[in-house]
């Protein structure tokens, strides 16, 4: 090779590399868009520590920023959704931050930090890398503002319910039991978090599932029956293999005197050491669903999953077992279970805690137990 190609390619070398070398965006590469009505207005932006960086056809943005939005309605927030875009076709090219157990006044300002990884194709044009924009606020009366394209209301109805019932548990501790009691109970909140047990959850393409046909099982469900859910469990199916499990079936009948229109069954499974952990759960199929009073109806996933613990290691899957996690009736209310029925030790090991619970957890840990008393005391 002669000198001149050699140094031919080592210039283009060069340029290539810092092409691909991570550079700080500008403010302008950042658009915050918000309806006329909007009830958040925006009081400041900017791109903070983000990046872009070039990767073959496409432009990988990391946005690590914060927004200051101000509540320019005449209701409290408890909840805040936002999407954000870098390119709505593109796979990767879109995410969201949503904000739960808020408590934002009229006039109130409050930051809302976005930490994202998004993708767009290199070519794609100008103006700005990533726009944000409003998916929808939940108020103190469970009302909602915006589009709902990614059902942030029942998301973060539920968030808000949960809230609800978890601080009004803790504040009865208190005043049952008194400040020793309040302390005693977070004590047993934070232990339990750090023990709860973990998995991770891959999808699995259908017809690339590693689990042999021949080795698969039909797994029927158990279920944690809740006296006051307005659904009743009735049976249920998956077919398994080692730490996979296919096109889970769940049947349920509802016994309230509502109709409802959206439902999820919380799924447990137990591995063959007796070890149970939270799977996830399994959504009602189908946005057209309106189950009637004494009707029956199915929850069911068409794909594979794949079961591992965090550390990687392979789990054989050797039982499971569902739950009533939540319920939507057509009039928009919802239903969640109460924290009777989370005492129940088959819910109580697995599952996480309520955003609520986390921060009311995380107030003990940094601020002392008086700062909680007079936290649970606001309200």
């Amino acid at each position: 090779m002669s000198t001149r190609i050699k140094w031919a390619l080592a210039v283009l070398g060069g340029v290539l590399a810092a092409w691909a070398q991570e550079t700080p965006a500008s403010a302008s590469s950042l658009k915050v868009n918000f309806p006329a009505d909007s009830p958040v207005t925006l009081v400041s932006a900017g791109w903070g520590e983000s990046r872009t960086d070039a990767r073959g056809g496409a432009l990988v943005l990391d946005l690590h920023t914060s927004l200051t939005l101000r509540n320019s309605s005449q209701r409290r927030i408890r909840g805040i959704t936002l999407l954000v875009q870098a390119q709505e076709v593109t796979p990767g090219g879109k995410g969201s931050v949503a904000v739960p157990s808020l408590d934002v006044g009229p006039g109130e300002t409050f930051p809302i930090r976005i930490d994202l990884r998004l993708l767009r194709p290199l070519m794609a044009g100008n103006g700005p890398l990533a726009e944000i924009s409003l998916d929808g606020v939940l108020f103190e009366d469970l009302s909602f503002y915006g589009p709902d394209r990614l059902n942030s209301r029942r998301t973060m109805t539920v968030w808000e319910l949960e809230a609800r019932r978890d601080r009004q548990y803790f504040k009865s501790v208190l005043e049952a039991r008194g400040p020793e009691g309040l302390r005693e109970a977070m004590v047993s909140s934070i232990a339990r978090m750090a023990e709860r047990p973990r998995l991770d959850v891959q999808v699995i393409r259908r017809g690339r599932a590693t689990a042999v046909a021949a080795q698969e099982w039909e797994c029927q469900f158990a279920f944690v029956q809740i006296p006051e859910s307005p659904l009743e469990p009735v049976s249920g199916v998956a077919r398994v293999a080692g730490s996979e499990a296919r096109a889970p079936r769940i049947e349920v009948r509802n016994r309230s005197d509502r109709p409802v229109r959206y439902f999820e069954i919380g799924w447990i499974i137990r591995d063959r050491d007796g070890r149970e952990y939270l799977a996830g759960s399994v959504p009602a199929a189908g946005s057209g669903l309106t189950l009637a009073p004494g009707a029956k109806g199915r929850v069911g996933e068409d794909a594979a999953l794949r079961f591992t613990r965090p550390a990687g290691q392979p789990l054989a899957i050797e039982g499971m077992t569902g739950f009533v996690s939540e319920v939507e009736f057509t009039d928009g209310t919802m239903w969640i279970p109460d924290r009777a029925a989370l005492d129940d030790p088959r819910l109580r090991s697995v599952l996480a805690p309520s955003a609520e619970e986390q921060r009311l957890a995380d107030l003990y840990r940094r601020r002392g137990l008086a700062a909680l008393v007079n936290e649970l005391k606001k309200f």
